[in-house]
């Protein structure tokens, strides 16, 4: 029997058109409708979108008296770290918009799996409420918008930055681009990597880092909480693409040639010496217990994991000169926010933190 009727005079389903779950690729599926979920073939991509469904939050949810106060009086703040606050809202506020942007103008198109998408209009609208946390922390401070969102044309380090990313969005963008290549695969892969690996496995950790710093002290709490909630965010994020690549890789060996391989290593490095930059630019004298030269050591500790976590050796065996950050990343939010309605994370304890 090859059909089997639904209830009330409906027409029969057609069983030859069901999908078969091994055909449910992430790239050139062959399934017969990319928008069918079920049945699941890659239960990491559901896990991830549940996980970034537990972690929701709004900006607008989170006090910012104190942050405000602290701003506004005359011996609040020093001049170098107002300066490490204002370059990482230049950086965060356009650099989540890229992210966005990728996933939307660059990814979604070319990932044929219903599940995979599902995750990244999950990560799509996250990106949406980072952005707005920054435009929420402008307005609430009174600072200049014009001066921090267009930071990113103005400030030699966080420019870098945006373009080395930028540009690997180039040859997927362009007319006639194609994943049913070797060539074309490879180049998907090196955006997946220069997005998911550099932008938000390495670009934006500093930047927690430098924030959260100020949290640890109990000063620009209302930032620090947002921040809390972005880096849980952006581990989840990492987390998939992660996933996303090695899948990927695994399904397209013939793609992952010893030459793509070097290419990323030499990607990676090079996107090690822009945070440096970056890290200097924001530290030129040195605030919080941080400097250039920590930094330097915690990025390469951070890069050799990304490296690993894909497949490819350590560069440079650096030790982690924050380990507080991994204790960021384990706290649970039990504290209600001075009774204001921010969603705890129901999932934290979860969470891989990388």
């Amino acid at each position: 029997m090859s059909q089997c009727c639904g209830g009330g005079g409906e027409k029969p389903y057609d069983l030859s058109k069901r999908i078969n779950v091994e055909d449910k690729r992430l790239l050139n599926c062959k399934a017969v409708d990319v928008n069918q979920l079920w049945p699941l073939k890659y239960e990491w991509a559901w896990e991830h979108y549940l996980n970034g469904c537990a972690n929701n939050w709004m900006p607008s949810e989170v006090p910012m008296q104190k942050d405000i106060s602290l701003w506004h009086s005359p011996d609040g703040l020093t001049d170098a770290e107002r300066l490490v606050i204002m370059r990482n809202l230049g950086f965060f506020s356009t650099g989540e918009s890229l992210v966005g942007n990728n996933i939307v103008l660059a990814i979604f198109e070319h990932i044929t799996n219903p599940e995979a998408r599902q995750y990244l209009l999950r990560q799509a609208y996250e990106e949406a409420v980072h952005t707005h946390a920054f435009h929420y922390i402008v307005e609430s401070l009174g600072l200049d918008g014009r001066e921090v969102f267009n930071m990113y044309h103005e400030v030699d380090s966080i420019r870098g930055k945006d373009e080395f990313v930028m540009s690997l969005t180039e040859a997927i963008m362009r007319p006639g681009f194609t994943t049913e290549t070797v060539e074309g695969i490879q180049e998907f892969i090196k955006n997946l990597v220069g997005f998911y690996v550099i932008m938000e496995g390495i670009f934006f950790y500093s930047g927690f880092v430098m924030i959260l710093s100020f949290h640890r002290q109990n000063r620009m709490t209302g930032i620090g909480e947002q921040f809390q909630y972005i880096l849980r965010d952006e581990t989840v994020h990492l987390n998939f693409g992660i996933d996303l690549i090695n899948t990927i890789k695994e399904e397209n060996p013939e793609a992952w040639t010893p030459e793509l391989r070097r290419e990323i290593v030499e990607m990676i490095r090079k996107a090690v010496e822009f945070e440096i930059a970056y890290a200097k630019a924001c530290l030129p004298e040195g605030v919080l217990g941080l400097n250039a030269d920590l930094f330097r050591e915690y990025v390469g500790y951070i890069a050799d994991r990304r490296l690993r976590r894909i497949g490819l050796p350590a560069q440079y065996r650096s030790r982690n000169p924050f380990p507080w950050m991994s204790e960021t990343m384990d706290l649970t939010k039990e504290k209600n926010f001075f009774e204001t309605r921010v969603t705890e994370y129901q999932s934290a304890g979860s969470l891989i933190w990388d």
